[in-house]
């Protein structure tokens, strides 16, 4: 009987050996599928990189660029001269308000700028406000003329075309020699506004204008 009992006793221990040698191999395979997980947070991690890479911004601030003072040049030489230095969204107006076309750049000069001398993106538009030769820059930039709103403006010492592009449209507009001399007023940025009607403040209700002006170098 007790042969029997130590044979089963080795039997059982045996058994027992081998299945703990099967845990040992399962063990084995839970430890190698842990070694594959830094693998895969290193591919996030370079994902991860590579993301940042695209999201770093690619454009850059405008270009900037110094655009010298040009008053006192010759409005072609300034226009010029600011192309030179990058801006090329130029434009110009009659500093006296006359409403007039620089269309002779060369027979202009300028009296003023917008903006001023220095650094500037160069996308910036410059606004060039001009004379013709013989005349001396005003005080003041007249700038383009206004739009009339809801009454009627002053338009005495101004220009007729300068008036003319105040108003609406629509509006009848009849021009007559102050003078008494019953000339054509044929270049209306060379005559300017003596009188109206209706008078300055009045409303502007569709009603027709009248204006008597003579040239700007005669007295009304």
């Amino acid at each position: 009987m007790r042969t029997r009992t130590a044979t089963a006793a080795l039997v059982t221990a045996g058994l027992l050996a081998l299945i703990g040698c099967g845990s040992g191999v399962d063990t084995a395979g839970t430890a190698d599928t842990a070694v594959d997980k830094p693998t895969a947070v290193q591919d996030a991690d370079d994902t991860s990189a590579s993301a940042g890479d695209k999201a770093e911004p690619g454009g850059t601030d405008a270009e900037t660029a110094g655009l010298p003072n040009m008053v006192g040049k010759g409005l072609q030489s300034a226009q010029d001269q600011a192309q030179e230095a990058g801006f090329y969204g130029l434009t110009s107006h009659d500093a006296l308000g006359r409403g007039r076309m620089q269309a002779f750049d060369r027979n202009w000069k300028v009296c003023g700028q917008v903006p001023r001398a220095g650094e500037h993106p160069t996308d910036t538009e410059v606004d060039f406000a001009a004379v013709k030769l013989e005349e001396d820059c005003p005080a003041k930039d007249a700038g383009e003329p206004e739009q009339a709103g809801a009454t009627m403006p002053d338009f005495e010492g101004k220009s007729v075309k300068a008036a003319r592009q105040a108003l609406d449209s629509g509006t009848g507009i009849t021009v007559h020699d102050a003078s008494g001399q019953d000339r054509f007023v044929l270049m209306e940025s060379n005559w300017q506004v003596c009188s109206q009607e209706p008078a300055a403040g009045s409303t502007l209700d569709g009603r027709p204008v009248t204006l008597d002006a003579v040239k700007f170098e005669e007295s009304c």
